[in-house]
């Protein structure tokens, strides 16, 4: 018998490429490089879908910025907002110039009666710790802001970090079969091993192709998203700076 068909007889074929290593795989194998290839697809989308949301929360947000800044006085800055789509930063704007026309409302009332006098003028001064509230509420909103943005990254996180793990599974679960069937077989010579083992870690191969690109998508988010916060934090400072010099806090 002709030596050189020895592996056919041993493996079925030695495999020559990588297409060829995955449709003769293990029933194991490729059960792990399906789901491989799902948590693929779903990283992938998951970068896309925050990357454009992202984008377009920055597009507004400079814009929104730039008109605000133009803004010489709140009257200007209160019409801009109607007119200015919904984004963030109105959301935040809303908020904190709701917080403070219903507090100064009831600072109005408490002084009324206080002086007994129910033509007393109005005094638009808030204490201290209302002003700590206003930054509270800021910054509660700019969260939700930024929870809203980021909802999808923990998904990414941990396709990032489970992914590997998974492959490893993969690949050992394909070496022991691997051992077994050349055991079973009863040779151990390299055309019999090497093919097994390869085909097992195609599984790690696969899995390092997932882990990646989302580790690099998920680094690259978090850091747009924290720029993201900073310009909130900025426009919630900016805003108060723009209520204390109107007189309204």
């Amino acid at each position: 018998m002709n030596t050189l068909s020895l592996p056919l007889q041993l493996g079925g074929g030695v495999p020559t490429s990588p297409r060829e290593l995955i449709l003769n795989a293990t029933l194991v194998t490729q059960v792990v490089l399906v789901v491989l290839a799902v948590l693929s697809l779903v990283s992938w989308a998951v970068m896309f879908a925050v990357s454009r949301d992202l984008s377009k929360s920055r597009k507004q947000g400079l814009s929104f910025l730039d008109k605000f800044d133009k803004s010489r006085t709140l009257l200007d800055a209160t019409t801009m907002v109607k007119f200015a789509g919904q984004s963030a930063f109105t959301r935040l704007f809303q908020h904190a110039m709701h917080y403070v026309q219903d507090t100064q409302g009831v600072n109005q009332q408490q002084r009324e009666r206080d002086l007994g006098d129910v033509a007393a003028p109005p005094s638009a001064t808030l204490t201290g710790s209302q002003i700590e509230t206003l930054h509270l509420i800021l910054d509660t909103e700019a969260s939700s802001e930024r929870d809203r943005m980021g909802r999808l990254l923990p998904w990414l996180a941990s396709i990032a970090s489970v992914s590997p793990l998974i492959g490893l599974l993969g690949t050992v679960l394909g070496v022991i079969e691997a051992f077994v069937g050349i055991a079973l077989k009863g040779s151990g010579n390299l055309s019999a091993v090497a093919p097994g083992v390869a085909e097992a870690l195609v599984a790690t191969a696969a899995s390092l192709a997932v882990a990646i690109p989302a580790t690099f998508g998920y680094n690259i988010l978090a850091s747009r998203l924290n720029r993201f916060d900073a310009m909130m934090d900025r426009f919630g400072t900016t805003l108060i700076a723009l209520l204390v010099r109107e007189g309204h806090i």
